[in-house]
């Protein structure tokens, strides 16, 4: 059976990157496949013939890199497997040849990869996860059987797929959004032709259990003598942290640099979406500065990244998941029924906003939002109680 290898050429040339190619051998016969992705030499491990992914500032580049190799030599595999299983006599030409005319030819599988590895050379990681976890789910819907294109019965199928797997409308939606963004895309690029695959399928979102707490609940919260259990004060003092500053975004707080705070203000972009958000600094954020300030060394506003050189994306989600797990327990300590996350805490700072009679122009430009239909969402839940309210004062009356 045909092996491979993935292999590093370095540059003739002191300084410039390398290039990585291929090595396909087949009844001792080698060839070798090229590719267009190139890195310096010392990020890449010559024992284990793998990419060093320990840069910081090159962590997400890599990163794409490596997928994208894993998924060329997945494809090899297979193209090795079919031959194997047709029982045909193959060389590593034949290997090459049929890796390529797959290339070559535009399939959905391929097309969304590069997307994802677009992303993710953009900064977009979230964004590019979720790219991933969609194209996941359709392989296994197509049980690994790649497309060249889609249409509205395909798709159709697919979200019958969903539902039968358990998934809420919301969820289906989901996915449905990402696959139509990324079938514009390829429109876009003249690929493909329109023929309106998602008209027949849910593409909207269901309103959902109220996310956002009262200002009163976040009182409670922040007046909770919590030194006895540094993982709930932990927990608390970001979840203050986030609506102190507008609903900040958790991946946002935990890339904070201290470079960020100058001269009394507070500048970020998002990497949801590369917006820039300048907030006014204040005491209260300061304070839950002052409490975390230890680690001099450290870049990071926040003790949220305490190690840049390992997976910092694993690294901040991991912490979330403990956060939003102590989050919970502090919730019963309060008596709040609502499930308490930091996502919480950013629509509870618009819902805050909006019974102080703010414009929903300036919440919006607040939490950064696109639009203000994104900011509508956040305080759908909102304004059924507003209603409810007005109906309760109406029944008073009868």
């Amino acid at each position: 059976m045909a092996s491979i290898k993935v292999k590093f050429r370095p540059s003739t040339t002191a300084g410039k990157e390398g290039t990585i190619y291929y090595q396909i051998i087949q009844n001792r016969v080698i060839r070798q496949l090229k590719t267009d992705f190139r890195l310096f030499t010392h990020e890449w491990n010559n024992k284990n013939n793998s990419i060093i992914i320990g840069s910081d500032n090159r962590y997400d580049f890599l990163q794409s890199i490596q997928e994208r190799i894993n998924w060329d030599v997945k494809r090899l595999q297979s193209i090795i497997g079919r031959f194997e299983n047709m029982h045909v006599i193959y060389t590593a030409d034949d290997i090459i040849s049929t890796f390529n005319k797959a290339v070559n030819e535009q399939s959905l599988f391929n097309f969304m990869q590069g997307t994802i590895a677009h992303l993710k050379q953009m900064g977009k990681i979230r964004t590019a996860e979720n790219y991933s976890y969609a194209l996941k789910s359709f392989m296994q819907f197509r049980q690994c059987k790649d497309v060249s294109e889609i249409d509205s019965d395909l798709m159709q199928l697919y979200e019958a797929y969903l539902h039968g797997k358990g998934a809420v409308r919301n969820s289906s939606s989901f996915y449905m959004r990402i696959f139509r963004a990324v079938y514009n895309r390829a429109l876009e690029k003249g690929l493909i032709n329109q023929c309106n695959p998602f008209r027949h399928v849910y593409t909207g979102v269901d309103k959902t259990v109220k996310r956002a707490v009262p200002l009163s609940a976040i009182k409670r919260i922040k007046n909770m003598n919590l030194s006895l259990q540094p993982n709930l004060e932990f927990a608390r003092d970001m979840f203050l942290f986030s609506f102190y500053t507008r609903g900040m975004a958790f991946v946002d707080m935990a890339y904070l640099k201290k470079s960020d705070l100058q001269n009394g203000s507070l500048s970020y972009r998002r990497r949801k979406t590369g917006q820039l958000l300048v907030i006014k600094w204040e005491r209260c954020m300061q304070e839950i500065i002052n409490k975390y300030s230890t680690d001099s060394s450290s870049s990071y506003l926040l003790p949220i990244l305490k190690y840049p050189y390992l997976d910092s994306h694993k690294c901040y989600r991991n912490i979330l998941s403990g956060i939003n797990r102590h989050l919970k327990e502090i919730a019963k300590l309060v008596n709040i029924s609502t499930p308490l996350s930091m996502y919480c805490a950013r629509h509870s700072w618009a819902s805050a906003a909006k019974y102080k009679n703010i414009p929903l122009s300036v919440i919006s430009e607040g939490m950064g939002h696109d639009s203000e239909s994104t900011t509508q969402i956040y305080l759908a839940s909102l304004d059924n109680t507003l209603v409810d309210n007005a109906n309760a004062q109406i029944l008073k009356s009868l």
